[in-house]
């Protein structure tokens, strides 16, 4: 690696000895056979399994749905993305020729997979308790400012709720396109609610999902919908 990573480890919280194991977590598949995708699929199994555990212990009492969409909200893409630039790992990536002109190093897939791939690495370099203490140190400040569970809810199902307490129609949505290769497609939706007098909205995401959500995200706030 040609720039220092000892800042980046520092705020990691590991300083790794493998230094070919962090060199291949930083890795973009476009750079390279030994990139760091299979260190992503390690990486995402180990943050799953702490932050369902920490939160198994932090919500007794919450139910096995409200702990899933509490553990999604924390290891979505975006929640990633924050931690990604926090660590400042764009500035880390190793890219190739057309990932870096693109612009691939402030991507959000890109660095969040890069959280995951580092994690994974410090799991096979150190072992299961060190990179749960790193993943608890990381996301400590998400987890203290969860929303109360009895309240956690999706914005489609917040928007559904809201339409239906009003006796109004239900929000349609619908694709109106898709971008990008096969393996890493782009979603544009758009949110109508026909029954209400607000202009229909607009989501992008990685996944139709994702991209409904954001869509369903923009019509309450349009409807000052909390």
């Amino acid at each position: 690696m040609s720039k220092s990573t000892g800042l980046l480890e520092k705020r990691l919280g590991h300083e790794f000895s493998d230094r070919a194991l962090l060199q291949q977590a930083l890795t973009h598949r476009s750079a390279g056979n030994r990139n760091n995708e299979r260190l992503e699929f390690l990486g995402d199994a180990v943050l799953g399994g702490v932050i369902a555990e920490e939160l198994y212990r932090r919500y007794p009492a919450a139910s096995e749905g409200k702990l899933s969409r509490l553990r999604s909200r924390l290891v979505r893409r975006e929640s990633l993305t924050d931690i990604a630039h926090a660590l400042d790992i764009g500035q880390y990536l190793i890219l190739g020729i057309g990932e870096r002109r693109s612009g691939g190093h402030r991507r959000d897939s890109i660095l969040s997979d890069a959280v995951e791939a580092l994690l994974g690495a410090i799991y096979l370099e150190s072992g299961f308790t060190a990179c749960k203490a790193c993943i608890l140190a990381l996301f400590e400040v998400k987890l203290t400012s969860l929303p109360e569970v009895a309240f956690l809810k999706d914005a489609k199902t917040r928007l559904q709720e809201y339409l239906q307490s009003r006796q109004k129609a239900l929000p349609e949505y619908s694709v109106t396109r898709v971008s990008g290769e096969a393996h890493a497609q782009f979603f544009k939706v758009t949110c109508v609610a026909s029954d209400v007098e607000v202009p229909a909205t607009s989501g992008e995401g990685g996944s139709r999902r994702q991209a409904e959500q954001q869509a369903a995200e923009r019509m309450l706030a349009q409807l000052q919908v909390d």
